[in-house]
C-alpha cells in the first residue's frame, strides 16, 4: 500500500539561520525578562518582612524603658494612671476593640448589600455610578469624618439614644445614656461610615467574579435571583468577605483623629455603650497625649502602639486562618 505525503507549500520558505538566531535572542530575552521579574518579586516580598521586623524592632527598642520602669517612675507621669504599664494598656486595648468590633458589626451587613445590589441588582449605568460614590467615600479624609461626626451626626443621634436608653435601659449596653453623644457607640457609627466603602469595594469585585455558569445552573433549576445569590454568590465570595472585612477591621483599629474629636475618653472596662467617660482607644490616646509627651511618657505611649502592633498582627493572622479553612470557597479555585 503506497503512502503518500504531502508536500509542503510551495510559498512557505524553509527557516534560515537569521531565523533560528531571532528565536533563540527570543528566548533569551524571555529567560531573561522571568529572572529579573522573580527577583524583583524577592526582594518586595524580603523588603516587607524587614520592613514589619525594623517596625517591630523599633517599638520594643523605644517601649523597653516604660516595660521596666519601677512604679514610682510611672506614677510621676502626671495623666499615667495604673500601677503598671499593662494595667494602663489594658483598658485601652478594651476600648480599641469594643468600637472597632461595633463598627465591623454595622458596617459588614451594610456593606455586602450595597454590593450585592451594584454586582446583580442594579442597573449597568447606576450600578456604574454607586460604586464609583461609594469609591470615593474612601478618599474622605479621616479628619473630616471627625468633624462631620462631631459636628453634625453627634446631634442627630440625641434623640435615637434618648429612646434607647429611655425603652431598653434595662439592658446595661443602653442604660445611663448621657447628653451629648459623645460615647462609644457615636465613635462606632463613623466607624462604620470610614470602613464601609472598602468592604463594599472588596466584596463587590468578589461577587462579580462568581463562574457565569454556576449562576445560570441555579437559575435554571428555578431559583429565584435571591436563591441564586445565596446557593451560588454568597458561598463564592465567603473568603473574599471575610478578607474584606478584616481590611475594615484594620483601618477601625488604627484610626485616630475621627475617635479623638468624637469620644469622650474613659479608662474602665465597661460594656456602657451610650454612657460618656467610659472608653478610649489606643491610636486617639497616643493623639491627644503625644504632644506633651517626654522622656518616660513617650516610652509609655510607644509601648500601647506596640500593643496596638500585636493587635493587628493577630487579626490578620486570624483572618487568614479562616480564609484558608475556606479555601474551597475562594475564587482562586
Amino acid at each position: 500500500m503506497a503512502v503518500t505525503t504531502t508536500p509542503p507549500p510551495r510559498d512557505a520558505a524553509p527557516p534560515t539561520r537569521a531565523d533560528a538566531a531571532e528565536a533563540v535572542r527570543a528566548a533569551s530575552t524571555g529567560r531573561l525578562a522571568g529572572r529579573v521579574f522573580a527577583g524583583l518579586s524577592t526582594g518586595a516580598g524580603i523588603l516587607i518582612l524587614v520592613t514589619l521586623a525594623a517596625v517591630a524592632v523599633f517599638l520594643v527598642a523605644r517601649a523597653w524603658p516604660a516595660l521596666t520602669a519601677s512604679r514610682e517612675e510611672l506614677d510621676a507621669i502626671s495623666w499615667f494612671s495604673g500601677g503598671s504599664v499593662l494595667e494602663y494598656v489594658g483598658p485601652l486595648v478594651f476600648g480599641t476593640l469594643l468600637a472597632s468590633l461595633l463598627a465591623l458589626a454595622m458596617a459588614v451587613p451594610v456593606s455586602v448589600g450595597i454590593a450585592l445590589f451594584i454586582s446583580h441588582y442594579a442597573p449597568r449605568r447606576l450600578a456604574q455610578g454607586l460604586g464609583y460614590l461609594i469609591d470615593l467615600l474612601a478618599a474622605i479624609p479621616s479628619v473630616v469624618y471627625g468633624l462631620w461626626g462631631a459636628l453634625w451626626l453627634i446631634g442627630r443621634l440625641d434623640p435615637v439614644f434618648t429612646w434607647l436608653s429611655t425603652n431598653l435601659g434595662f439592658i446595661p449596653f443602653f442604660a445611663d445614656y448621657q447628653a451629648p453623644a459623645k460615647n462609644i457607640m457615636s465613635a462606632s457609627v463613623v466607624l462604620a461610615v470610614m470602613i464601609l466603602p472598602i468592604i463594599t469595594a472588596v466584596s463587590r469585585e468578589v461577587f462579580l467574579q462568581t463562574p457565569r455558569l454556576h449562576e445560570e445552573a441555579s437559575l435554571a433549576l428555578g431559583a429565584t435571583r435571591w436563591e441564586m445569590v445565596r446557593q451560588a454568590v454568597l458561598p463564592f465570595g465567603r473568603s473574599g468577605v471575610i478578607s474584606a472585612s478584616m481590611l475594615g477591621l484594620g483601618r477601625a483599629l488604627g484610626e485616630t483623629m475621627a475617635v479623638l474629636m468624637v469620644i469622650s475618653p474613659g479608662f474602665l472596662f465597661s460594656f456602657f455603650l451610650l454612657k460618656p467617660g467610659q472608653q478610649q482607644t489606643i491610636a486617639a490616646n497616643i493623639a491627644s497625649k503625644f504632644p506633651e509627651a517626654s522622656g518616660l511618657s513617650v516610652s509609655v505611649l510607644v509601648a500601647t502602639g506596640l500593643a496596638l502592633f500585636v493587635i493587628t498582627f493577630v487579626v490578620n493572622f486570624v483572618a487568614r486562618w479562616i480564609i484558608a479553612r475556606r479555601a474551597e470557597f475562594s475564587g482562586a479555585n
